[in-house]
């Protein structure tokens, strides 16, 4: 469609998804289609509505000289009655939103893994909460190779 939407969710909204928003939301300003594209993230669960992003993954995103003001929301009816793409990070995610979006009737989103589109073919995008900034860099640099490769596809 000429206003394709995208959509990215993982479980707190805090670490992963916010990351991928900002990497996504970038991208599609560097490549002047920012009024084609409406980013958003959520999460699956209600835990930190309302939170900033994690310090962590705040800057590792400053680290790559880019800016994110989200603040953590769960994921709505309406999303998957407007977006385009619901992209998530596990498995576990991908249970969930499926499960979710069963329950919604006129549900027009294509609901995968962001990992799908990684060339390098890693799947899943693990939860780097418990980790370090290295942890976060990593997360980083996944969600930049998949949302590349997902604008590349979509543009």
């Amino acid at each position: 469609s000429e206003n394709s939407l995208e959509s990215l969710v993982s479980i707190g909204n805090i670490c992963r998804s916010p990351i991928a928003e900002a990497v996504f939301r970038k991208l599609v300003t560097d490549e002047k289609l920012e009024h084609k594209w409406r980013t958003d993230s959520a999460a699956v669960s209600d835990w930190n509505v309302g939170r900033s992003p994690d310090s962590r993954a705040l800057s590792c995103l400053g680290n790559h000289g880019i800016e994110t003001a989200h603040k953590a929301r769960q994921i709505t009816k309406e999303d998957f009655q407007t977006f385009d793409h619901i992209l998530c990070m596990d498995e576990s995610n991908l249970r969930d939103l499926n499960r979710k979006s069963n329950q919604v009737k006129d549900c027009k989103a294509k609901i995968e893994l962001l990992g799908t589109y990684d060339p390098q073919k890693q799947l899943i995008i693990e939860d780097p909460y418990y980790g370090n900034e290295k942890d976060f860099e990593t997360v980083y640099e996944q969600c930049l190779r998949c949302c590349k490769a997902f604008l590349e596809k979509y543009h």
